[in-house]
């Protein structure tokens, strides 16, 4: 008789899909015992002969208990009576009839069983060749049908699970970087207590359905033991907890037990149950907060129906609220709704600041803070940067805010406001004659919007500080705001960068800050297409600001003409300027040396920005060497073109005569300082 090696074993079939032909005596058999072709010869003959057997080539005992093993049932051997057959190597096991062969394809996944089954002879160990003169035995289940318990797991099988949570929680992940990584410490702890929960859990529920076959205990254990990582992972280090009690802590004690800050960086997203422990402070009898911040931490309704009532509580005693940043990554509908409860819970309180920047407002947002901005009389300071500030929002701001006579601080940088929104906007400005800090930049405003502003800050006597970057105003709002200047006598700042003004709007503001702003310690005007014929204008006003401290001129056509009365301008006094830039000015050789040579002495000087330019490869050393004691104050020459656009080789040539002849030309050139 051929022995079949395991190695010719088929692929394994569940057991109610295989076909039981019947052999020559009628009896049904398998035509292989799951994973070994059936051996030549007929069934086992007996008392037991006429039930469904199969025949095979490996020791039945071996079967017996990895099946045993594998399943949690009870398989017997029994000798049977083989009269006829004692010298043939042949082993009979007998399997359930066809309904218990279909109960176990339902019941048990017995593919897997067929596979592992199959794997029996590297599990062993055993050779290629492997095999043994088999004694005639069959395998007799203790029922007549198969019922497979999946509740409770092993030991083994618990302990496996914990080692795969702790690796989980210690391996780096997108939710890692936001919540925090645990250590491998801390992780196996969580693991197990993760595991013993959900074990209790799903037991206790496996108890009220002694029944079953506890699949949907398992089902159980696993669903909780997934949701309860969840939580520890968003939980994220405990240790990490305790330093943002600790860093809150410290900042309510720096602050002298008026201000309480949670900002923190990265943003963190919290919920109610962060909230609550992070807000503990706020509710703790007889605290003198006066200052919130809560700025680049995202709150979500239910951690906002934690904050409401707590911050109802302390409204009476607030003047300063810093909701900056606050919804990240919210949806619009749940964003307002915190909105709302927010501005509910502060609504009556008497603020002096309020900062509701970075937060996607919209008209839709400034409603939702309608209650808390309708009760705000006494504001000083209001910042709405990068809230999506439309035509609608800022005329719906107009008209919520009851009094803006003691606004000092109004910033809108970054919005979409537009001509029509800019109306608005300068409709709060006309009611604020104490401002003294406006910024309205990158705003989309144009000529219409921008003549408003400019009319409305006439009143503003107490200007400070004007930033206006970033619009496309234009040469008559350009116009139109040379008028208002005159009156800003404390101005200290102004930024007018990239705002369309050419030559002509240029020469207006530089006379009109002239004749003001005595103090004024930044010029900017980066970006506006000013060539050599506005410079004598521009150095004039430059020459007469001795408190000067940044001059931005960069992005403008000056060329060597303008650069050499800027420097000229600059050489006299104005010892505390620092930095000067004026990059990209189609500048060359002659008027890089000057500036050079006009900055290089200033004692705090700490940058000069000449890049992007037409510089000689001559005038580049010239003026490394002018700067060779401080290196570190001459900018980077990286984008300087040697070549130059346009560029003359005579004027190569010739370009230091060039240089010296034009410096001569203008060395009459009268600039006057204003006594």
């Amino acid at each position: 008789m051929a022995i079949t090696k395991l190695s010719d074993a088929p692929s394994i079939l569940p057991l109610h899909k295989i076909r039981r032909p019947r052999s020559a005596t009628g009896i049904r058999q398998f035509p292989y015992p799951l994973f070994l072709r059936a051996a030549e010869g007929g069934m086992v003959e007996g008392e037991n002969a006429k039930r469904p057997a199969i025949t095979g080539l490996l020791d039945a005992s071996l079967a017996a208990r990895f099946l045993s093993r594998q399943t949690g049932l009870d398989f017997h051997l029994y000798p049977t009576d083989c009269s006829g057959y004692e010298n043939m190597e042949k082993c009979a096991f007998q399997f359930p009839d066809e309904r218990s062969a279909y109960k176990l394809s339902n019941e048990v996944e017995n593919e897997q069983i067929g596979e592992r089954m199959c794997r029996i002879k590297e599990d062993h160990n055993l050779s290629e060749n492997f095999h043994i003169p088999l004694k005639v035995y069959f395998l007799k289940m203790e029922t007549s049908t198969l019922s497979v318990k999946l509740w409770p797991p092993s030991q083994g099988t618990r302990l496996k699970l914990i080692e795969r949570m702790t690796k989980n929680l210690t391996t780096p992940s997108i939710w890692s970087r936001k919540y925090g990584l645990l250590s491998p410490k801390e992780a196996e702890e969580d693991a197990k207590q993760i595991e013993s929960s959900a074990f209790a859990e799903a037991n206790q529920h496996f108890t009220k359905e002694p029944e079953g076959d506890g699949s949907s205990a398992v089902q159980l254990y696993a669903k909780e033991s997934s949701w309860l990582m969840i939580e520890v992972i968003k939980r994220g280090p405990t240790s990490k907890a305790n330093e943002e009690l600790d860093s809150i802590s410290a900042k309510i004690k720096e602050y002298g037990g008026t201000t309480f800050d949670i900002s923190r960086d990265p943003r963190k997203v919290i919920d109610a149950a962060d909230a609550e422990k992070l807000l503990r402070h706020l509710k703790e009898p007889g605290n003198k907060y006066k200052r919130i911040c809560f700025s680049n931490t995202s709150f979500g309704k239910e951690a906002a129906l934690v904050a409401g009532p707590i911050l109802s509580i302390i409204k009476d005693q607030l003047t300063e609220v810093d909701l900056s940043d606050f919804v990240a990554g919210r949806n619009e509908e749940e964003a307002l709704e915190v909105m709302g409860i927010f501005s509910l819970a502060l609504e009556g309180s008497n603020l002096r600041y309020l900062d509701l920047s970075n937060n996607a407002l919209g008209e839709k947002g400034v409603r939702a803070f309608g209650a808390l901005l309708k009760s705000q009389y006494n504001l000083e300071e209001l910042y709405l940067i990068n809230d999506g500030i439309s035509e609608e929002a800022a005329a719906a701001l107009y008209d919520l805010i009851p009094s803006t006579d003691k606004l000092r601080v109004l910033h809108f940088h970054n919005n979409m406001t537009g001509d029509e929104g800019a109306i608005a906007i300068s409709k709060i400005v006309n009611n604020s004659p104490l401002l003294e800090d406006f910024r309205c930049s990158s705003t989309r405003v144009e000529s219409e919007g921008g003549v408003a502003l400019a009319k409305a800050l006439e009143k503003c006597k107490h200007l400070k500080k004007l930033d206006l970057r970033d619009n496309l105003f234009g040469v008559d709002a350009g116009m139109a705001l040379s008028e208002a200047l005159s009156a800003f006598s404390d101005l200290s700042e102004i930024y007018l960068s990239y705002l369309n003004l050419e030559d002509e709007g240029s020469i207006a503001l530089a006379d009109a800050l002239k004749k003001s702003a005595p103090s004024l310690e930044v010029l900017d005007m980066a970006g506006n297409e000013i060539t050599a014929k506005a410079a004598p204008a521009l150095a004039s006003c430059i020459a007469s600001k001795q408190f000067l401290a940044k001059l931005n001129l960069s992005e403008n056509e000056l060329k060597d003409e303008g650069a050499i009365l800027i420097a000229k301008a600059l050489e006299e006094g104005h010892g505390q300027l620092c930095e000067v830039d004026m990059n990209t000015n189609l500048m060359r050789r002659a008027g890089a040396r000057r500036l050079a040579q006009a900055v290089v002495g200033k004692p705090g000087f700490t940058l000069l920005n000449i890049d992007g330019n037409y510089i000689s490869d001559e005038g580049i050393d010239e003026v490394r060497d002018l700067f060779k004691n401080c290196p570190n104050v001459l900018g980077p020459l990286d984008d300087n073109d040697p070549e130059g656009e346009d560029y003359d080789e005579e004027e190569e040539e010739g370009n230091s005569d060039v240089g010296h002849e034009l410096e001569s030309k203008l060395k009459g050139l009268d600039i006057k300082q204003e006594e």
